[in-house]
């Protein structure tokens, strides 16, 4: 007797609508790459409206302390304001006089906090939302993160109109946003995650990773639009388009090729090879279609290579995040060619970081693919970070265009391994061979990568603040011995990866039957 489970109409019935209604009029089953496309679009989307949300405060701050440092990082047009009393009286159609408790002396302060407590709130939601996702539906885990991030980005909007000037409420609002926020990238992960197998995993997620920039830029741009009609429309209206977003995963997102009766292809399933003794593929995952329970927490940890890369992350986000925050600022305080740039050159100048970064996730991945190494691309990488930060910290000053290649160096290697540990990686360590095919971990594997990554995300301009005000040298030697930390975090794996290259090149020139000492390395 057929199970529940097996009956075609249930099956059917756990279609998302959405799709349901595409196979009604094409009056026939969608193809599996017309789910891959759809899946990609749907989590980009998603993952952008995110990012645009998460932006807007930082936008915003100009408006609720004017005399906030950040306007010359998020509104350098208009930083003329702060030159003469005419001229802020010029802005003040924009800027006003602040809003209360944001525009006294602690004003700048009180912002920092409210940093500190969304990224730490942030950072401690990643870990219970990746626990989550794998135990329920990852449609509706994420439609109802998004809407929830929906909902509380707009309260925050709404101080405005109802004239709240209680720094808790805005404080608690942040809090709870940070929480739903932190629901989105474990299960826009576990999705892709589903539908692409190892092989192709490197260059799609690199590519797909551009969502990041993506979102920044959209939400800068919209939150600066609507500043003009009142700070509050800049979080209301991003909060409505995430919620509308929100809606459109609930009704096409298919979350695994078996929710929606897709065979998987050939070249999409990876096969899983041992590599070395005590280290059993720390990277390959396994794609076999059985089903078991959620993988819990500890066991999470308990994966190869997990750990590792979880910390990597940690200081690959701390460099990251440190640029993301202070490279404006730096730019616009440092001697280019002996003049000091302006703070709208400056932004303008950084975004060569950020462009960087997103050749760099492209590179990594495709590298990565091709090597079928991920530890060694990785680590390559970050060790690379370490020269072009001293050479930027160097040479940047000596002309423009130096400076700009260097930035664009520097976004390139310390971006590259962050968006690959943060896509590809955790999509492979969350289908990893000794899950024996399971997808159930795939959440809370991103999740606690991606959790101790944003921890240091956290701890970084953080350490910056006080560093950068006795010698910005210290800040830099700071963030070179992060990456070199990141790098030797993955010695161990990047061995067994080199020890697996080694023995392929042997087993290709010598033939298919193994060496003495392929076979003491256990391959």
């Amino acid at each position: 007797m057929a199970s529940l489970s097996e009956l075609p109409a249930l099956r059917n019935y756990s279609k998302p609508f959405g799709i349901r209604f595409l196979e009604y009029i094409k009056k026939g089953k969608l193809s599996y790459k017309t789910h891959q496309a759809i899946v990609l679009i749907v989590t980009f989307l998603a993952y952008t409206c995110y990012h645009a949300t998460r932006k807007t405060t930082s936008i915003v701050k100009s408006a609720l302390d004017p005399q906030s440092p950040d306007v010359s990082l998020k509104f350098p047009w208009r930083m003329t304001y702060l030159s003469s009393p005419a001229e802020k009286k010029r802005f003040s159609w924009v800027l006003g006089d602040g809003w209360a408790p944001f525009n006294g002396s602690d004003g700048s302060a009180l912002l920092g906090q409210l940093d500190v407590a969304f990224l730490s709130v942030y950072a401690l939601g990643m870990y219970f939302s990746g626990h989550l996702g794998d135990r329920m539906n990852l449609r509706v885990f994420l439609t109802v993160g998004m809407v929830g991030t929906g909902l509380f980005t707009s309260l925050f909007g709404v101080g405005y109109w109802a004239k709240i000037h209680s720094f808790y409420y805005f404080l608690i609002v942040q809090m709870i946003a940070g929480l739903f926020q932190s629901t989105g990238w474990p299960s826009v992960v576990a999705v892709v995650g589903n539908w692409f197998g190892k092989k192709k995993r490197g260059l799609i997620m690199g590519i797909w990773n551009a969502h990041t920039s993506v979102g920044n830029i959209a939400g800068s741009l919209i939150a600066s639009a609507l500043l003009s009609y009142g700070w509050g429309w800049s979080f209301v209206v991003p909060g409505l388009l995430i919620a509308f977003v929100g809606l459109l995963v609930f009704l096409f997102l298919p979350v695994s090729p078996e929710s929606v009766g897709a065979d998987k292809e050939e070249h999409e399933v990876g096969s899983p090879r041992k590599i070395g003794e005590g280290v059993t593929e720390p990277l390959l995952g396994s794609d076999a279609e059985i089903k078991e329970t959620a993988v819990g927490f500890i066991e999470a940890w308990k994966i190869p290579g997990v750990a590792p890369f979880a910390f990597c992350l940690f200081f690959a986000k701390l460099v990251a995040y440190t640029f993301l925050y202070w490279l404006p600022y730096y730019i616009s305080h440092t001697a280019i060619e002996g003049k000091y740039l302006s703070s709208e050159t400056a932004g303008n100048l950084s975004t060569f970081f950020d462009i960087g970064g997103v050749l760099g996730g492209i590179l990594a991945g495709h590298i990565s693919d091709r090597l079928d190494a991920r530890a060694i691309t990785a680590a390559t990488f970050m060790y690379c970070a370490i020269p072009a930060l001293y050479f930027y910290r160097t040479y940047g000053h000596i002309s423009l265009v130096m400076n700009i290649a260097l930035m664009f160096i520097c976004g390139m290697f310390v971006n590259g391994p962050y968006a690959l540990i943060t896509t590809a990686v955790s999509a492979d360590l969350g289908t990893h061979s000794s899950l024996r095919g399971n997808s159930k971990a795939l959440a809370t594997v991103t999740a606690i990568i991606d959790g101790t990554g944003s921890v240091g995300a956290a701890i970084g301009p953080l350490l910056t603040g006080y560093i950068s005000a006795k010698s910005w040298s210290a800040v830099f030697m700071m963030l070179m011995g992060a990456a070199l930390v990141a790098g030797l975090l993955l010695t161990r794996l990047l061995v067994a990866e080199v020890v697996a290259r080694i023995s392929e090149s042997r087993s290709q020139a010598g033939g298919s039957q193994p060496t003495s000492q392929d076979e003491e390395l256990g391959v």
